[in-house]
């Protein structure tokens, strides 16, 4: 029997609407209505288009998803996505994306139902920032300077450079993962309900320096708006939350101490070609040094005009020196868990994508950003010939096969 729900969910993280959906297949809109609300069931050729869509077998919609069996349920709530964004409450686009994490952490529950994860520092650390909020009576600039601090502290950044932001954040117990989200959208952030936190970030990034303040970016929201409702949030409040997260990003990436005594080898105050070296060392853009110089009053205002007129001028603005030469962080953690509950044998990863999942290795490459050749690996039957092999066909060789 067509299971609804599954061509529903796999939809909705699709992001199409079901008139989307059936002007691909050349179907009514209420055709797709009953397919998903189990009043008809499409037949065989319907079938094999949703297969080609979504990238999963014939057999992913008869039986129960991965997301019945392994989602917690109402887990991941679209009132709490904080987005890194130039639009605001695009609900069919925030729905997707909470549909996509439910996924993700379906596909999380999965790989890790049989590995006993540490204790995550970034619960202990979000747990010390809240109980600081709560009893500060520091203005909110000096609060999310702490906050940073605290942030790079606690979680072990390494003392003059942003060199392991990734690997640390991850390490915490952040789930970190790329997306195809589109143009408008550079990242989001949330926690689910029992308290995994998730960062997405987009993968159209042109630099390593800008997906370095992106998650960053999204750090400060993890801990400083733990369970805010950015769906409700108005333009202004929405400014004003992008704001706190712009402030953490500069604070953390470049600490207050060790970049107002890197200035001091500045020359001219004014050139943003002065900077290069500071850019090598930090991983963050001109732009930011510019901006956290000013924030910190290394830097005066007119000199700050003149800095970004100068990057105006010689197109920084576009393009910065070095983009192409810093090797941009990527998600490693939840591909070494993979390899290692493959290799303990807790997971049989061809099992995974034919039996349990039922779905084709674009659809992993969708939900995780992983390339699919990482999964291929394991998918592959070996075909090389050890020396015990190559010796038994020798030995069977006679001289009239030759």
């Amino acid at each position: 029997m067509f299971i609804g729900d599954n061509l529903a969910n796999l939809r909705i993280m699709h992001g199409y609407s079901r008139k989307q959906l059936s002007e691909k297949l050349g179907v009514t809109e209420q055709a797709v209505w009953q397919y998903e609300n189990a009043y008809t069931s499409p037949k065989l050729q319907i079938v094999n288009e949703l297969k080609r869509i979504f990238d999963v077998k014939g057999k992913y919609f008869y039986t129960e998803d991965m997301l019945a069996r392994y989602r917690t349920p109402a887990n991941v709530d679209l009132m709490n996505i904080a987005y890194r964004s130039k639009v605001l409450n695009v609900i069919s686009k925030t729905q997707a994306e909470a549909k996509h994490v439910e996924f993700l952490d379906a596909f999380v529950n999965y790989i890790t139902a049989n590995v006993s994860l540490p204790t995550l520092k970034i619960i202990k650390l979000r747990d010390e920032v809240i109980a600081y909020l709560n009893h500060s009576e520091d203005d909110r600039a000096a609060q999310i300077h702490h906050v940073a601090f605290l942030a790079r502290e606690r979680l072990g950044f390494a003392d003059s450079t942003n060199e392991d932001l990734m690997f640390m954040i991850e390490k915490s117990g952040v789930f970190v993962f790329e997306k195809a989200i589109g143009e408008e959208i550079d990242a989001y952030s949330l926690w689910t309900l029992n308290d995994r936190p998730y960062i997405i970030l987009g993968n159209m990034k042109r630099s390593a320096v800008r997906r370095n303040f992106d998650i960053a970016h999204e750090l400060g929201h993890l801990l400083l708006h733990y369970r805010l409702e950015f769906a409700n949030l108005d333009r202004k409040e929405h400014k004003m939350i992008e704001s706190e997260a712009n402030l953490f990003a500069g604070a953390l990436l470049l600490p207050q101490d060790k970049f107002a005594a890197d200035m001091q080898d500045i020359v001219h105050i004014t050139n943003p070609d002065d900077y290069l070296d500071l850019k090598k060392k930090w991983k963050t853009s001109l732009q930011v040094l510019g901006y956290r110089a000013t924030q910190l009053g290394l830097m005066e205002p007119r000199d700050h005009r003149n800095f970004y007129a100068a990057m105006h001028r010689k197109k920084y603005l576009e393009r910065e020196p070095l983009d192409k030469i810093i090797p941009i962080q990527k998600p490693m953690k939840i591909k070494s868990i993979i390899d290692l509950v493959s290799k303990k044998g807790l997971v049989d990863i061809p099992q995974m994508i034919e039996q349990d999942w039922r779905a084709e290795l674009p659809f992993f490459h969708q939900l995780t950003g992983i390339d699919p050749d990482f999964f291929n690996r394991y998918v592959k039957k070996d075909m090389d010939f050890d020396i015990h092999n190559v010796t038994k066909i020798h030995d069977h060789i006679s001289g009239d096969d030759l």
